[in-house]
């Protein structure tokens, strides 16, 4: 059964938005105005407003320094037919990160380690996609467009849980990969793996093996590193006993 098919569109949406690794950027070239598509490799931040690390040497980032519409599109990379998985197109903005820089660069690095080669040199930066909007088609017959309301994280009232977010994923990856691999397989369905914590956020965590990615719900909203601990015991619990 395809899970897009009783996932709530907002859901399905932010899942994309912190499990995607790479999607098609298209920018817009100068002058002429046309468009111009590239593969480009991506983050998130807690919110779900996706992270990129470019070359200003690249194409893409000249046509996002003049003009900074873009739309970005993300799909499940499910086997099978392409077609039939769920995808999204985001449109927004893009802007170069003059805040906030540490935040970035760690969200990214820890979904791409193998970018800490070149996230220092001179010409790359990171740019965050502020987004306007999202068409997201979640199968035959499933198009939803939704505002930025609608998907993106509510991060009031979770300071506290953003701030922590480095140790708690320094400490989850120390101290709690049998856990993790616990959730992917009991919980998510997926296979063993080496499962490493990528991020929370106030609505769930995100984990990774090499290019696989899952997102792992919270059943309430977490704000405190207090809370999510109890969060993440009760489902461990919940995935030893097969619940």
């Amino acid at each position: 059964m395809d899970p897009s098919a009783t996932v709530k569109p907002a859901d399905l949406t932010r899942s994309l938005l912190a499990r995607s690794r790479q999607g098609a950027l298209a920018t817009l070239m100068p002058q002429s105005g046309d468009p111009y598509c590239s593969l480009v490799a991506v983050a998130s931040l807690p919110d779900g407003m996706p992270i990129l690390l470019i070359s200003r040497l690249a194409v893409h980032t000249k046509n996002i320094l003049n003009d900074p519409r873009v739309s970005l599109m993300l799909d499940e990379r499910a086997p099978g037919d392409p077609l039939e998985g769920a995808r999204i197109m985001l449109a927004g903005t893009a802007e170069e990160a003059k805040d906030d820089t540490e935040r970035l660069k760690r969200r990214y690095l820890a979904a791409h380690p193998s970018a800490e080669d070149f996230a220092g040199f001179r010409d790359f930066s990171f740019f965050r996609i502020r987004p306007s909007g999202v068409h997201l088609v979640a199968g035959f017959g499933r198009i939803v467009d939704l505002a930025p309301r609608d998907f993106l994280t509510d991060l009031a009232g979770a300071e506290a849980l953003l701030e922590a977010e480095p140790d708690i994923v320094a400490h989850m990856n120390a101290d709690h990969t049998d856990t993790m691999n616990l959730y992917a397989v009991k919980l998510l369905g997926a296979t063993e793996g080496a499962w490493r914590c990528t991020g929370c956020d106030p609505q769930g965590l995100d984990l990774q093996d090499d290019r696989r990615t899952l997102r792992l719900d919270f059943p309430d909203r977490i704000v405190t590193p207090g809370a999510l601990r109890q969060a993440l015991k009760a489902l461990a619990d919940r995935a030893r006993a097969g619940v």
